[in-house]
């Protein structure tokens, strides 16, 4: 299975002069930014530079200051004599950047990275902007590489266009920017890549070999793969539950990051913040089966698990100065002679009784115990967890925002701010506590799922079974079932797997006091 190589950025002190235009050659490509000028367009920068009026051209061509549109031009040959745009390669062209903002200048780097699809080598002149913020240039820069991803391919065919492999920024950006937007972006297309693999080779085995292969080389980073035997010794009765019937068993894997010495918060205890992520490598339903139409994208119901290792890796390569934690429980839901059934009482790993309506709610299983677990493990100064979870979180919020669940104001806060910063929104919703009446069982401590008809609130009822294994601890839940896949490319989202919430759990994180 082919994956695409990320395009190297090389960085440029000062603007793309005639002089330096010449040296890249004709076959470049090179992005003119396009900002409002009242009702018209202007270049960013000096049009006069180039030796062309860029900005009639841009008017000329019908380009727009939206962030995201982007309109190639290609530049005439004169018949005889030198043109005055001889230094300037042959294509231009003109990417809008809207209000400047993070989520503009993310949408128009990732409108560059496709609209530069069989070039060798694209430059974008950034010394116009006036004061650009390093959140503004890291987001163009993130767009750029999220724009170039492209999901594994197993033809013995082309594939889909490879990107640009080449990228010169010249302008007001640093190397650490760089390096921050790099990282953001891999976590990203980490979790993309291993969401878009297909599950006839994505085992729990299997995700537990990648996480290896990820962490090597990664200082501070130990990975460790519990078996199924190890999980019945230490009674992680849900996620062998959900695993039963697969013919790859089931996976607990842990991903730990120990900051450096240097880098540890001073005066701080060094509890760590653990991630847990639902990681259901493919999902049939079990005995609730599904119908075939959603069957069709179960791959990506690892995604949870795939955005926390992602995370903690990045936190890693950024030195984030407090130890981070992935836990990853690893399942497929399958189909046979040893699935758990509706109407089973499981007893999950911290002694509560789980009676079982639906197995098609498997996720919640594997969280819990996974949560549990890791509870009593790490005693974690927080703990979140991520998951595709429950299609009623999609009924209220659509495709674009994920479900924020909290037990701490200050942990809500945090990660809608982090959410606002990288285009990947999270929307605060409330724990109903009246509506916890619907886990009621009369033969187990919980039922997993609602049992009441006159309560509907999936989404609701689905984290406060999950609140149960949080404990104490500040505790958060992503649902990202909505923005965790994509019909479409849209910006800086790719069609199907997004890897949403990578980007915004590791901004959190690098932030944190």
């Amino acid at each position: 299975m082919r994956r695409t190589s990320a395009p190297h950025i090389a960085l440029q002190a000062g603007p793309l002069d005639a002089a330096r235009l010449r040296e890249f050659g004709p076959e470049a490509l090179l992005a003119v930014l396009i900002r409002a000028d009242g009702d018209a367009v202007a270049p960013v920068g000096s049009p006069g530079d180039h030796g062309i009026d860029l900005g009639a051209l841009a008017v000329r061509a019908g380009a727009s200051a939206s962030a995201g549109s982007a309109t190639t031009v290609t530049l005439p040959a004169l018949a005889s004599g030198s043109a005055p745009w001889e230094a300037m390669p042959d294509r231009l062209v003109l990417a809008g950047i809207g209000d400047e903002g993070t989520t503009a200048m993310r949408r128009a780097g990732a409108a560059l990275a496709r609209a530069a699809v069989k070039a060798e080598h694209l430059l974008v002149d950034l010394s116009g902007l006036v004061e650009p913020t390093p959140p503004a240039l890291r987001a163009l820069i993130e767009g750029l590489l999220l724009g170039s991803y492209r999901a594994p391919f197993t033809g013995a065919g082309p594939g889909p266009d490879a990107p640009c492999p080449l990228i010169t920024l010249a302008g007001p950006v640093s190397a650490d920017d760089l390096d921050r937007a790099r990282t953001s972006a891999e976590a990203t297309v980490l979790a993309r890549t291993l969401a878009a693999t297909p599950s006839n080779i994505k085992t729990p085995a299997w995700v537990a070999e990648q996480a290896r292969e990820a962490a090597e080389g990664v200082a501070g980073v130990k990975v460790t793969e519990h078996d199924e035997k190890w999980l019945a010794a230490e009674g992680l009765e849900g996620i062998l539950a959900v695993g039963a019937a697969a013919a790859g068993p089931p996976r607990l894997v842990t991903v730990t990051y120990t900051p450096p010495r240097r880098a540890r918060a001073k005066g701080r205890a060094q509890d760590p913040i653990v991630l847990v992520g639902k990681g259901i490598t493919y999902d049939t339903g079990g005995l609730s089966i599904k119908p075939r139409e959603a069957m069709v994208p179960m791959k990506t119901d690892m995604s949870g698990a795939a955005v926390v290792l992602a995370v903690v890796l990045g936190a890693a390569r950024a030195q984030v100065p407090v130890p981070v934690v992935a836990v990853l429980p690893l399942a497929e839901n399958a189909v046979g002679a040893r699935s758990y059934r509706p109407g089973d009482v499981l007893t999950m790993v911290d002694g509560t009784t789980v009676e079982i309506a639906n197995t098609d709610a498997e996720g919640r299983l594997v969280l819990a115990d996974a949560m549990a677990w890791a509870r009593s493990q790490y005693r974690p100064r927080a703990l979140v967890d991520v998951a595709t979870l429950t299609g009623a979180a999609t009924l209220g919020l659509g495709k674009k925002h994920a479900a924020l669940f909290s037990t701490d104001a200050d942990l809500t806060s945090a990660l809608t701010a982090a959410g606002e910063v990288t285009g990947e929104a999270l929307w605060a919703m409330p724990l109903v506590a009246e509506y916890r009446s619907a886990l009621d069982s009369p033969v187990a401590d919980l039922c997993h799922v609602n049992t009441d008809p006159h309560i509907s609130a999936g989404a609701i009822t689905a984290a406060l079974f999950l609140q149960h294994f949080a404990g104490d601890t500040p505790w958060a839940h992503l649902d990202i079932a909505g923005p965790g896949r994509s019909p479409k490319n849209e910006h800086e989202i790719a069609e199907g797997p997004t890897g949403y919430s990578a980007r915004a759990l590791l901004h959190w994180l690098i932030e944190r006091d």
